[in-house]
Parts: C-alpha cells; sequence; structure tokens
C-alpha cells in the first residue's frame, strides 16, 4: 500500500532513539546484527530510472525491514555520520537523511548562538 508522499517525511521528524549501544568487540561491529544482512540489497538501493511508484513501495518495504532491526539506531547514525548519500539506511531514505541533517545543523547553530548570548549577558552582569 502507497502511502501519501509526506508520510515518509513525518519518519525524519522523530528524534534519535536513545537506545544504549551494546557492548561490541571490535571483532563483532554493529553490521554483523542487522536484519538487512539477509535481504536481497535491491531492497535498500534504487535500480537506476526507478518507477516513482516503484522507489516508494521498495523504500517502504526496506523500511519494514529496518523496523524489526536490533541495531536500526546503530545503522541511522553510520548513515548520518559518513554521510551515505543513496539507499535506506536505519530506516530513513537519503531524502529524509538530508532532512535530519539540515534539523542537527539548524539546531547546532541555535545552541551556538545561545551559548554567545548567555556569555554576553554573563560578562554584562
Amino acid at each position: 500500500m502507497l502511502h501519501p508522499p509526506h508520510s515518509s517525511l513525518q519518519v525524519a521528524a522523530v528524534p534519535p532513539q536513545r537506545v544504549p549501544v551494546r557492548d561490541r568487540d571490535q571483532d563483532d561491529p554493529w553490521h554483523t546484527e542487522a536484519v538487512c544482512r539477509r535481504d536481497e540489497a535491491g531492497l535498500f538501493f534504487a535500480p537506476s530510472k526507478e518507477p516513482t511508484a516503484s522507489r516508494l513501495s521498495r523504500e517502504e518495504a526496506a523500511k519494514r525491514v529496518c523496523a524489526r532491526c536490533p541495531v536500526m539506531v546503530e545503522c541511522r547514525e553510520h548513515a548520518l555520520l559518513q554521510p551515505e548519500p543513496y539507499g535506506v539506511w536505519g530506516g530513513l531514505t537519503a531524502a529524509e537523511r538530508r532532512v535530519v541533517l539540515a534539523r542537527r545543523r539548524r539546531r547546532d547553530v541555535e545552541l551556538q548562538k545561545a551559548a554567545r548570548t548567555n556569555g554576553t549577558i554573563a560578562a554584562a552582569g
């Protein structure tokens, strides 16, 4: 079932989950537990010139896989920090990740402005 185009952007509005990262040694990175390792990679990455309806359907299927993954948060953060320019990672499409990154940049700018303002007020007081 296809959802309206705006529904997938609502996923990006969800703040990152605060899930503790499991203790792993260097020989067992997070991606070894990823559910997608057992699925076809084509589900997570678009073929060239994919029709919009097919892309939306494929992305929703990929997100369903991500939703049951024990390392979804680690995967999402990896894709945001790299940044991964293609595919569904951690339940977010590339476009949704761009939205999250833009929001984080705006938040960081606002926090820096607030810190400067608080520093100015403290110095004047």
